[in-house]
């Protein structure tokens, strides 16, 4: 039925029910093929709407939602992993059916896939080296040829010869860059703390990682060979995170260990053998066809792109035809992690695979196609769709003003923060007050993750993972994570007064925020030397990294991303003998910070103005 819309432009409208399903991504051509319409007159109806945007620009779920209300269409955006199920349809292969259709008869066991996880320094790389070692003594003399990022070993259990599968990546990465994309890879995780040391902020952050991921975890106890090593204390420390060890009437195993010494390494296999029986069912199908997920990837000189997989389910053989995230091709090769070629990998093996395209993300799914025609194609369907999903991610994913919004339609109640600040005391001391915000039971403030020093790469994947806000107290993130946070849509707010944080958060949730002003960063430069002078104090010779420098404009001075001068002004600008009113990216300058003087080579400046935000 044809109707005017806005402005008088004629469109077809639903009747208020009628449900449109599409990608993430789409464009409005996409939206007008669903509805039969003319893409140009949906323009001309998001113009009136506010909106402004190109037929065949990605948009974001927000715009369509905003346009299905107008027209009388319930929109519905699908899921990446419905996208994936949908695209896979597209080929006669359905997973789901695929995993309905396995009885128990189909079903066999397969090894436990573990990541290690722990602080810096507490023995994370000794603890993998000496378990790999004590396998390899018995069944390799000679030692490694090579490791790629994952490896199994066997231990004997209840009689049994068992297999174990380790993931060899930082543990953080291992979970929050494939969690945000969706891809559940491991079954439990060891934790490791240092006897001598106890627990610590990245030792918080992984156990924070693991419980986000509904993982069952094993505490290996290390270090308990040195001196001032004290184990109850671990215990002790991790009951305040809900890890109570089995003898204080809990369920989480602890296990000391010496990776120096080798001793309880049998005592953890077999924790994490027990924990594997006790809480998880794993079994997998190994007579299909493979499905699995990339754990890392890089290109080889010699050998082109070389990906490291874990098969999921089925068996993955020699000259399969295999799609890895974008990139397909035949499985030329697979090697084990002693180097050794394999001609077939069954549930939980760890491979690396030679033979692809292109080289693939981490936590990338993988799929065994029927044919090499099939393979490229639904490869470029998703490299397709990724692009397009990225253009449409440009916008804000969730911020304290989305959050106002979807607040006063019943959509959210949880907010996530991640809190990074300049020193443990004003991060403990912003939680406290966050945490004490009485706005009754309807919503929720979650805490997921706390920190010290600059905002990091790893807070950013958490955010996406769980749809988080990072709040900086006194810090700024390094440069690659400010473009890495805007491109993945996640809201970084940067407060130096406590009061302000509090203020805004409450708001927030009280469903008040009405921001007047933002802050815009102009440019960054890099000290590079420092000048010494009687009449202008201090003057900076400075290599301008991003944006532009301009005089007059309001600076602070950042050391190893933690903020060391703030509220300062740029008072003068010169290009060698010049005075300057601006300096662009990539060209040197000598910047005067007036009565400021604290400076130090390597030391970062940032420019910013405040501008006023629309009243939302």
């Amino acid at each position: 039925m044809q109707a005017p819309s806005v402005g008088g432009v004629q469109v077809p409208r639903g009747d208020g029910s009628t449900v449109v399903r599409i990608r993430r991504g789409a464009s409005l051509t996409d939206f007008a093929e669903r509805i039969d319409a003319n893409p140009a007159s949906l323009v001309t109806v998001l113009f009136h709407l506010g909106e402004m945007a190109t037929a065949t620009q990605s948009l974001d779920e927000d715009t369509f939602q905003l346009l299905g209300n107008e027209l009388g269409y319930v929109v519905e955006v699908v899921s990446p992993e419905d996208e994936e199920r949908e695209l896979l349809a597209g080929f006669s292969i359905d997973l789901d059916a695929e995993l309905e259709a396995e009885g128990d008869e189909e079903l066999e066991a397969r090894p436990p896939v573990v990541t290690v996880m722990g602080h810096v320094d507490h023995g994370k790389t000794k603890l993998l080296d000496a378990i790999r070692s004590t396998d390899v003594v018995a069944k390799e003399a000679g030692g490694i040829t090579q490791t790629i990022g994952a490896y199994q070993i066997t231990k004997e259990h209840e009689g049994v010869e068992r297999a174990i599968t380790f993931i060899d990546t930082p543990g953080h990465e291992a979970f929050t860059a494939m969690r945000a994309r969706g891809a559940k890879v491991t079954d439990i995780a060891i934790l490791v703390v240092a006897a001598d040391d106890g627990v610590m902020p990245q030792t918080i952050e992984a156990l924070n990682h693991a419980q986000a991921a509904d993982v069952p975890i094993v505490v290996a106890v290390n270090k308990v060979d040195k001196e001032g090593a004290n184990p109850a204390k671990v215990r002790q420390q991790l009951t305040e995170y809900n890890l109570v060890a089995e003898e204080y009437g809990g369920d989480t195993m602890f296990v000391d260990v010496s990776a120096k010494q080798g001793a309880g390494l049998d005592d953890l296999l077999e924790a994490v053998l027990l924990t594997a029986d006790a809480a998880l069912d794993l079994r997998a199908n190994p007579h299909k066809d493979a499905r699995g997920v990339a754990i890392e990837a890089n290109l080889d000189k010699g050998r082109g792109p070389v990906a490291t997989v874990l098969v999921q389910s089925g068996t993955l053989h020699v000259g399969d035809a295999i799609v890895a995230g974008t990139g397909y091709g035949r499985v030329r090769a697979m090697l084990d992690e002693h180097g050794n070629q394999l001609s077939e990998a069954t549930p939980s093996r760890p491979v690396q695979v030679l033979g692809l395209t292109s080289v693939p993300g981490a936590g990338d799914t993988f799929l065994v196609a029927p044919d090499d025609r099939t393979a490229r194609q639904i490869a470029e369907k998703r490299d397709a769709a990724e692009r397009s999903a990225m253009l449409a991610k440009s916008r804000k994913r969730i911020s304290l003003e989305d959050f106002t919004k979807a607040l006063e339609q019943g959509k959210v109640e949880t907010l996530n923060l991640i809190l990074k600040g300049d020193g443990a005391g004003s991060v403990e001391a912003l939680e406290d007050a966050l945490l004490k915000i009485d706005v009754g039971e309807e919503v929720q403030l979650r805490v997921i993750d706390r920190g010290v020093g600059a905002i990091t790469k790893n807070n950013v994947n958490l955010a996406v993972a769980s749809n988080a806000i990072i709040l900086g107290f006194s810090v700024r993130p390094e440069s690659q994570t400010r473009e890495y946070a805007e491109r993945e849509g996640v809201d970084i707010r940067y407060y130096s007064v406590i009061y302000q944080a509090i203020e805004d958060v409450e708001n927030a949730l009280k469903g008040m925020l009405k921001p007047e002003f933002e802050e815009v960063q102009l440019g960054t430069a890099e000290i590079r030397e420092i000048f010494r002078s009687s009449k202008f104090g201090n003057i900076a010779g400075c290599l301008v990294r991003s944006g532009l420098i301009r005089r007059n404009t309001k600076a602070r001075v950042l050391r190893n991303g933690v903020v060391h001068g703030d509220n300062l002004t740029i008072e003068s600008l010169r290009r060698f003998k010049d005075d300057a009113t601006e300096v662009r990216e990539g060209f040197e300058c000598g910047i005067g910070l007036g009565s400021y003087n604290d400076l130090q080579i390597d030391d970062v400046i940032e420019t910013f103005e405040m501008r006023e935000k629309p009243r939302g």
